[in-house]
């Protein structure tokens, strides 16, 4: 696909703007001034291939796609074009009118986790250094915060991956729980395929039959919401079959006792009642997980984004810790984050309890060392404030106006109906985006933002690899990139100093901010990056040397806490955990958890569950890749998937328009039968507005730790549909 614009005549490397893989692609100048998207094979991770939403995505660039003037809210209430400077003095206004009026909690910020790392960071230090609000979040929060949380709880850090991608073929066994890479990151799929070529083994743990479970020596198909209880079934067996780890636990991790306390209550066959999933399927996924020396254990949405989402990837924790798979090399807990920035947005401080660095709010040395960089005083940040969803449902109400960056809550967030009422709610609503989307189109004023081909900035993959992507276009006329946007409302607000617009300077203080905490990041630089394909974090930077100029020794198998030698850099750290785990001991800890009901559970007005999920040709709330023709004619809109039975009770055929009913609404789409789902669930994917926006059904419940909204199951109702 091709985009319009100039650009420098050589070719440029670069990644991809989408899923957290963040594969290498190269832009090429061709005839007329456009860019061509191309293979890139000597980036490890995708090693030159591509899906189709990366072949396709310079297309979301060109003209008629994309916004190329900001908007103003008009007295009639239209959109229309405007110059920057009213669009800035305009938002830079209401906010301080807010402000004034209702304080600085009152003003609300809402990030995303597609921003880059630079945009990610200067976002935080604008909403609590400029605005002095506490109230600030973003859409990651929907992404992987239940396995952070249970990560962080655990092993002491949170990193998607504790380790390359490029140790999963050379495993034994893989468990994927509620990932389909097949459809949300095709590129690695090859993984798993090389995986079983190795001889190891994929089992599949979800309650459709995706084509990544086509793919699998064993797929278990769990009642959704009950993932939890097929863990702990797992951990039982693991018990009762004596093929607990014994010196491991004894060695490296602390709380077994309680936890196989707490797994001992769940025998297979209370497990088998509760998920569906037999006892022998049970036993044969624990003798498969238990027969090699190494063996992982990969999760995704599918568990996560449950009201207990913490305690359930904690229990496939567990299941790791007491076979001994983590910590060791080719074995380990990981998960597969989603969005392409999704693991270094939530470091460097657009998380509402979080700044720069992975430092937590309330930690005072951590406030004292961000402030020391910012040159603030440490007691005018404020402290940690709402989580997304609880950001989004006080709009109109505790939180008056809004910056919204990089984000479509209208489609993405739980409850979507309620979420889009709020914000029609504001006083006041400013957002900054690519295009516009269906949250674009409710604001006061749109700001026109630059894509990933045309600046310069940092991601972090799932792997936790900090990489570099590279400018080749020059944005058309009338866009400007996010941090001259920050540079801009922050001059209006009174704040001269502290906002520059070119990325390695920011990325230079986002270094120094970083230095110290978990995520490190102050040992790389765009040089680095350039040179070495990425860098893992943590990555410190070398102290001077002592008086005899010696320093301790670098290491890839600890925590990232080696510094090189002499003045050397440090190498980065691909694999973590190797020596020690990140807590104050050293050891990991197993966290007892039991099996709970899902927040809504099916009852008579009710009777079915829904799940919701991605489609391989459309990426996230679909505000770019519906905008893609080659993308749309291969998913045009959204559908129910649901069992032959369901659909035959319901006297439903193929295509048949179908309404879904939760309590807090109604989505409608066309019938697609298959028997690759279970008969007592039905699946909707969620990239589309409209009637048929599967996230107005799903439930705003929280995880207790995480507050990760109970987007994978909720209780419905299925009904055909008049034409």
């Amino acid at each position: 696909m091709q985009s319009t614009g100039t650009h420098d005549p050589a070719t440029t490397p670069t990644h991809c703007p989408y899923c957290a893989l963040q594969c290498g692609m190269n832009l090429t100048p061709v005839e007329g001034g456009t860019v061509e998207v191309s293979e890139r094979a000597d980036f490890p991770v995708n090693r030159g291939a591509l899906c189709g939403k990366g072949r396709t995505a310079a297309a979301v660039l060109a003209p008629g796609a994309r916004l190329t003037s900001p908007l103003v809210r008009s007295g009639d209430g239209a959109l229309v074009p405007a110059g920057w400077d009213e669009a800035l003095d305009r938002i830079a206004g209401n906010l301080e009118r807010t402000r004034a009026r209702y304080g600085a909690d009152a003003l609300g910020v809402f990030g995303g986790g597609g921003l880059t790392n630079e945009k990610a960071y200067a976002l935080g230090k604008f909403a609590r250094v400029v605005l002095g609000t506490s109230q600030i979040d973003y859409n990651g929060r929907f992404c992987m915060s239940s396995a952070a949380a249970a990560g962080t709880r655990a092993f002491g850090l949170d990193r998607g991956l504790p380790f390359p991608l490029e140790d999963v073929p050379r495993t034994g066994c893989v468990i994927l729980v509620g990932s389909n890479p097949a459809e949300t990151m095709p590129p690695s799929l090859r993984y798993f395929t090389e995986l079983r070529e190795n001889g190891g083994t994929l089992i599949v743990v979800d309650p459709r039959r995706t084509k990544t479970a086509e793919q699998a020596d064993l797929h278990l198909a769990p009642r959704p919401g009950t993932d939890l209880a097929l863990a702990l079934g797992m951990l039982h067996l693991v018990v009762a079959e004596g093929r607990v780890d014994e010196a491991y636990v004894e060695e490296r991790t602390s709380g077994w006792e309680e936890a196989r306390a707490a797994a001992m209550a769940h025998w297979p066959e209370h497990v088998e009642r509760i998920t569906g999933v037999s006892v022998p399927e049970l036993r044969e996924a624990v003798r498969l997980f238990c027969a090699p020396e190494a063996a992982m254990v990969l999760t995704a949405r599918g568990p996560e984004q449950q009201a207990k989402g913490t305690d359930t990837v904690g229990a496939w924790i567990n299941l790791c810790l007491a076979t001994g798979r983590a910590g060791r090399p080719l074995s380990g807990y990981g998960c597969l984050t989603g969005q392409g920035n999704g693991q270094g947005g939530r470091e460097h401080g657009q998380k509402a309890d979080q700044l720069p660095g992975y430092r937590k709010l309330t930690d005072p040395a951590a406030r004292r060392h961000v402030a020391g960089v910012w040159g603030v005083d440490p007691d005018s940040l404020p402290g940690p404030g709402r989580s997304a969803y609880e950001l989004l449902d006080a709009l109109g109400t505790d939180v008056r106006s809004l910056l919204v960056m990089g984000s479509n809550p209208v489609v993405s967030a739980p409850r979507a109906a309620h979420v889009e009422e709020r914000l029609r709610s504001l006083d006041f609503l400013a957002v900054c985006d690519v295009v516009l989307s269906e949250t674009a189109q409710l604001a006061d004023v749109v700001l026109p933002v630059t894509q990933w081909a045309e600046e310069t900035g940092t991601t972090t993959s799932l792997e936790g690899r900090v990489l570099l992507r590279r400018r080749a276009l020059t944005p058309p006329d009338g866009v400007r990139g996010d941090l001259e946007v920050l540079h801009g409302l922050a001059g209006r607000l009174g704040v001269e100093k502290g906002f520059p617009t070119d990325p390695e300077e920011v990325f230079e203080e986002l270094r120094r901010a970083s230095a110290g905490g978990p995520a490190d990041y102050s040992g790389i630089d765009y040089r680095r990056l350039a040179q070495e394909n990425g860098v893992f974090w943590p990555c410190p930077a070398p102290p001077a040397p002592d008086d005899t100029g010696a320093t301790d020794s670098a290491t890839d198998s600890g925590v990232g806490t080696g510094t090189g030698t002499g003045t050397a850099p440090h190498p980065g750290t691909p694999r973590l955990f190797l020596d020690r785990f990140a807590t104050d001991d050293g050891r990991a800890r197993f966290v007892p958890v039991a099996h709970r009901p899902s927040a809504e559970e099916p009852d008579d007005e009710y009777p079915v569950l829904l799940t919701t999920g991605r489609v391989v040709s459309q990426y996230q709330s679909g505000a770019q890749t519906r905008r893609v023709a080659e993308l749309n004619a291969a998913a045009p809109g959204p559908f129910v998937e649901l069992h032959p039975r369901l659909a035959a009770r319901l006297g439903a055929a193929e295509g048949d328009p179908l309404a879904v009913v939760s309590r807090r609404g109604r989505a409608v789409a066309p019938a697609r039968i298959t028997t690759g789902i279970r008969p007592d669930t039905v699946f909707m994917p969620f990239h589309w507005p409209g009637e048929g926006r599967a996230n107005t059904l799903t439930n705003p419940a929280l995880d207790p730790t995480s507050r990760m909204p109970e987007f994978k199951v909720c209780a419905v109702r299925v009904e055909t549909v008049t034409p």
